[in-house]
């Protein structure tokens, strides 16, 4: 029997006004109902907004060890049904067992995590130039913060943005992705029982196009935070900085591994299989280009090969290799990406083909003889397809890489200390990784793009999460 979900709007589960609903469903078997929602407008989201606007007062001035105990709660109660997050995760969003419960502790160590930071939150204290005169800046919170989530992590991120919002004081509506919003709906009822005050977190579900226009462009709403596709994300910063929004927005990405001739090909091949085909392809970090040095090409395209054709499919629930694309037309667009490349000249090595099963399954693909203005070079696919990319040497690898005009992650494998330093210096993205994948981040140092992949206003994550959601009051008091 399908779960019947509600809004969560000033600590209350209600109906949305107009009593329509949505479905989703399981991305392994499209025929199961996994949960119903409402299918929200805008009236509701001005429910949430009122609510958390009423709120805000009272949980701004409640001490930051207070607000701490409260995320440091949640986060155990999460801990404590982990199994059941992670299968929903599963039911929803396709991930694989081992991918969603990996997800699952992020959130719950997120929650520790800021958790702790909120009892630590305060100012400075400088030393005034005059006497008689004590001189501190003190951090105080924004207000309501509106929050517009993804599907592809869809516990993770909406943690790492409901988080540090309250550690700071701030209220919340969120409206998570309408194709796997179960997890956020669960994260809401444990800050509820964690002692969380009513109106302080308000849940909307619905499209973006109602309740997403309506976050953004509320004048109570004092910012946003956004993560999704660049097209939607700037539509979103146009709306919310209309009446000057704080806004902090985390969109796409190409991102590029640079393999030198000094790597180790297997290693390497091990390297970008991970990031490239991980969570089906389904990240904004995911590596979709490999840039190859031509001294060591032809090994490594047969590498990726051999590691994409072993990977096995199936029910996230079973642990397989690699889980579905999360809807239909996930699959679509990654099925006409692998028709423009070879269109377009690319060889394709293996895999791109739907797979003849119940479920959005494709194939993972290498396409090589790509050239770096080619679509699929140059597109996000959001699917397992990696084009790889052959150069003639570091420099060219480099320029390639820059190439794009996203700048959100990107890696490099060497065994050359002074190429490893020139790429951390050289390349343009906000994440550079070496001898590791593009994907995976740690949860205590900012994270977030350059270019078209991100705002460039504030970071996510670590200290810099907290940052956005905080404003500086510097005091001169003279005594």
């Amino acid at each position: 029997m399908p779960d019947d979900r509600q809004n969560y709007i000033d600590g209350e589960w209600t109906e949305s006004h107009t009593g329509e609903t949505f479905e989703t469903t399981d991305p392994a078997s499209p025929e199961e109902v996994v949960a119903t929602y409402p299918q929200s407008d805008a009236e509701d989201t001005e429910r949430a907004i009122e609510a958390a606007d009423a709120a805000s007062d009272d949980w701004g001035t409640t001490p930051g060890p207070e607000r701490g105990r409260i995320l440091t709660e949640t986060g155990s109660l999460l801990a404590d049904r982990k199994d059941d997050l992670t299968e929903l995760l599963v039911r929803e969003e396709g991930k694989t067992w081992s991918e969603a419960a990996g997800e699952v502790q992020r959130a719950i160590d997120i929650f520790h995590y800021y958790g702790a930071k909120a009892s630590d939150l305060g100012g400075t204290v400088k030393s005034s130039s005059a006497r008689n005169t004590n001189l501190y800046t003190k951090n105080e919170p924004l207000g309501v913060a509106g929050l517009i989530t993804p599907w592809n992590y869809p516990i993770a991120i909406p943690a790492w943005k409901i988080a540090p919002a309250l550690a700071a004081g701030n209220t919340i509506v969120i409206k998570p992705a309408t194709l796997a919003p179960g997890v956020v709906h669960e994260m809401a009822s444990a800050l509820e029982e964690a002692g969380l005050p009513d109106g302080v977190i308000n849940v909307v579900t619905g499209p973006g196009s109602t309740v997403g226009d309506a976050i953004a462009g509320h004048s109570a709403v004092d910012a946003v935070s956004f993560t999704g596709s660049t097209q939607v994300g700037n539509a979103v910063y146009d709306t919310a900085t209309e009446d000057g929004k704080r806004v902090q927005l985390e969109m796409g990405g190409k991102n590029p591994t640079l393999v030198t001739d000094s790597a180790d090909v297997e290693e390497a091949a091990d390297i970008v299989s991970a990031g490239a085909f991980g969570v089906t392809g389904q990240a904004c970090t995911a590596a979709s280009r490999a840039i190859v040095h031509e001294d060591v090409y032809d090994e490594f395209v047969e590498a990726i090969v051999e590691r994409a054709e072993a990977i096995d499919h199936g029910h996230g629930l079973d642990d397989p290799g690699m889980g579905p694309h999360v809807s239909e037309s996930e699959l679509e667009s990654t099925l006409e990406y692998v028709d423009i490349a070879e269109d377009e000249g690319a060889t394709l090595e293996c895999g791109g083909n739907e797979l003849d099963r119940e479920g959005y399954f494709v194939e993972p693909a290498v396409f090589s003889d790509v050239d770096n203005d080619m679509r699929l070079a140059q597109e996000e696919v959001f699917g397992p397809v990696l084009a790889v990319i052959p150069v003639s040497d570091f420099d060219e690898g480099v320029e390639v890489a820059n190439d794009v005009d996203f700048g959100l992650s990107a890696s490099v494998v060497t065994d050359d200390h002074t190429e490893a330093n020139r790429f951390v210096e050289e390349v343009e993205a906000g994440v550079v990784k070496i001898n590791e994948k593009t994907t995976g981040l740690e949860l205590h140092v900012p994270f977030g793009g350059m270019k078209d992949s991100s705002s460039e206003t504030y970071r996510e994550q670590g200290d810099a999460g907290l940052d956005f959601y905080q404003i500086s009051k510097t005091v001169y008091d003279n005594y």
